[in-house]
């Protein structure tokens, strides 16, 4: 049975948490009103970072109900995410869409993660042909 809590080993804590991702981001999706930053780790979970600015959330109460959304969609989907730190923006228009559409948005999102995640792993592992293929031309 898979844990489903959502325990402090899965948040980005530090500045330099947050620094290494904006500065090796390899992943960036685009939703409306969000936008997701990711880099590989190597700690075996995905860990995530939340920025939500007043600028585009004014009331506090807005602002902690997307955080509290994007948690809860990370503790759920924690198992199929790949080890990557992911850092969430909110964009301008965020506020505007209600629980059920951020629900479905963060979703399509992380699908997506995980596809770009797999097909980037796929590439940087060299096939067997790929490989057998480079000791023929070494030869």
């Amino acid at each position: 049975m898979s844990s489903q809590e959502y325990p402090r080993r899965l948040r980005l804590l530090t500045a330099g948490d947050y620094r290494q991702v904006f500065e090796k981001a390899v992943f960036k999706i685009h939703g409306k009103g969000l936008m997701i930053l990711a880099t590989p780790n190597r700690l075996g979970h995905p860990r995530l970072g939340l920025i939500v600015s007043k600028k585009n959330l004014r009331r506090a109460v807005d602002r902690n109900r997307l955080k509290r959304i994007a948690r809860e969609s990370v503790r759920l989907q924690q198992q199929r995410l790949p080890d990557v730190d992911i850092v969430l923006m909110a964009r301008r228009g965020v506020g505007d869409l209600e629980n059920k559409i951020l629900h479905r948005q963060l979703h399509g999102m992380w699908r997506r993660l995980e596809r770009e995640a797999r097909k980037s792993a796929g590439e940087s592992q060299p096939t067997l042909e790929t490989a057998s293929a480079n000791d023929r031309q070494d030869k």
